[in-house]
């Protein structure tokens, strides 16, 4: 259940990391709120999973999962590039967290 609850995390992470975006420098009220409570409920959940997982594997999975999701999600709302080496930067992480995955005890 602590994965479940890692992976929900790192969904609302990437919903506030692009959330920022629509914030406009947290100076437009619903998207702030939005924003924040989406940051508050993802550091709450991601205390909640590392209480089983280890704390170096469930950060690092919690920010590979948003940092991918957020990369790939900016490029179809924001237009940012899509590169190839881009790409197999977005690869390399995906292999980590897959490998801190399956190396979890």
């Amino acid at each position: 259940m602590a994965w479940v609850i890692l992976f929900v995390a790192a969904v609302l992470e990437i919903g506030w990391a692009v959330g920022m975006k629509y914030t406009d420098g947290f100076t437009r009220l619903w998207p702030s709120v939005l924003t924040i409570g989406m940051m508050a409920a993802s550091m709450f959940l991601l205390a909640l999973a590392v209480r089983t997982i280890p704390v170096g594997t469930g950060y690092a999975v919690w920010t590979g999962i948003g940092a991918l999701g957020t990369a790939v999600l900016s490029a179809f709302l924001f237009g940012e590039p899509v590169t190839i080496w881009r790409g197999l930067c977005l690869v390399l992480i995906v292999g980590g967290v897959l490998g801190l995955k399956l190396s979890a005890s």
